[in-house]
């Protein structure tokens, strides 16, 4: 049997209908990992004995904290795709995640604040993980802000694949701030090294929400590419035919 040549799909033109016929898996999977996750975190995980029934927010706030990162990384490694290659796709999918993963940062600080009131007493606090968080937030918007602003979607790319890749580095820092600086902001509960510092039940609930997260963003991700793609390609046959059937 001969091997799929999974290259083909790197045309916008081959790309366009293959991520139109995945959003709907991805949609269901998204909804059946969020119900189960939600209902594992909120009716079946015990109260945390310390802190109470606040702790439920991690149940949101933790996937919302990973994706803000990968999502970073995935829209960073398909910019550099597009500026090292000089590929169509590869800055449209980078423009198509950025406003996901500005969500994502902007949920995480915003839980975050809500979980950091009743164990910290304040809304905000200048420490080292929330600050790189903040700064992420602001990474996204910095790409978002200077693709639109230049109107040669060519020059917008490479760019905004220049602010993506040096922004990279702050990953990083979100990830191990906890470790390299004293800080306010607990220690991770889940490694890869080490055993969860929680219950099984919390852990099985955070990490369905998560990968509900991330369902999300790649059925959020493929519908957005797909009309970043007619946009760019407007000019083409094969979207003059396309649109021309979709009016018929």
């Amino acid at each position: 049997m001969s091997m799929i040549n999974w290259f083909k799909f790197s045309a916008p033109s081959t790309f366009y209908p293959l991520a139109g016929r995945l959003i709907p898996v991805f949609w269901a999977l998204f909804a059946i990992l969020a119900l189960a996750g939600l209902w594992v975190g909120f009716f079946v995980a015990p109260t945390d004995f310390q802190q109470g029934e606040g702790y439920r927010i991690i149940f949101i706030h933790v996937g919302a904290s990973w994706m803000s990162m990968f999502t970073y990384l995935v829209m960073a490694f398909w910019a550099g795709m597009g500026l090292a290659f000089n590929t169509r796709l590869s800055g449209m999918m980078a423009s198509a995640l950025a406003p996901t993963g500005a969500l994502f940062a902007f949920i995480s600080l915003w839980t975050g604040a809500l979980w950091g009131k009743p164990m910290w007493g304040a809304w905000w606090v200048w420490d080292a993980r929330l600050t790189s968080e903040l700064i992420l937030l602001f990474l996204y918007i910095g790409f978002i802000a200077l693709t639109h602003a230049i109107d040669d979607t060519r020059r917008a790319d490479k760019a905004g694949a220049i602010l993506a890749l040096v922004g990279v580095v702050n990953v990083p820092i979100i990830y191990f701030s906890v470790k390299w600086w004293n800080t306010l902001h607990q220690g991770a509960s889940v490694s890869l090294t080490k055993a969860p510092a929680m219950a099984s039940i919390m852990l099985w609930g955070m990490l369905l929400c998560a990968l509900a997260m991330w369902m999300y963003s790649l059925a959020v991700a493929l519908m957005r590419v797909r009309v970043i793609i007619l946009e760019r390609e407007r000019h083409t046959d094969w979207v003059k035919e396309l649109l021309a059937k979709r009016s018929q």
